[in-house]
């Protein structure tokens, strides 16, 4: 798969957690804000730094859903083999959702 298409569909698995993923601006918030999951008014959110590379991007969405109960639904094969690849460096996030 390319990039552009792993990052689509590591959205589209957050969707399937009840999870909307943004890309923001970070850099323009006060402090150092990191690109992460968090809850708004009771709605799961993970936010993106948009200024971040797309491989960057990856990286971080794809570790905190390696994280999360994903063994038993369906996952593309190539989606599958990128979630094994995060979860095997360790734990990214908070895994209560």
């Amino acid at each position: 798969m390319k990039p552009e298409q792993i990052y689509h569909a590591l959205i589209e698995l957050a969707e399937k957690f009840k999870i909307s993923v943004s890309e923001q601006n970070l850099q323009k918030t006060i402090g150092k804000a990191k690109s992460g999951f968090c809850i708004v008014k009771d709605q799961k959110r993970f936010i993106i730094d948009k200024h971040l590379k797309l491989h960057k991007k990856i990286d971080i969405l794809g570790a905190f859903l390696s994280t999360l109960p994903h063994e038993n639904m369906y996952v593309m094969p190539a989606l599958r083999e990128v979630l094994y690849k995060y979860g095997a460096q360790g734990s990214a996030g908070d895994k209560r959702v």
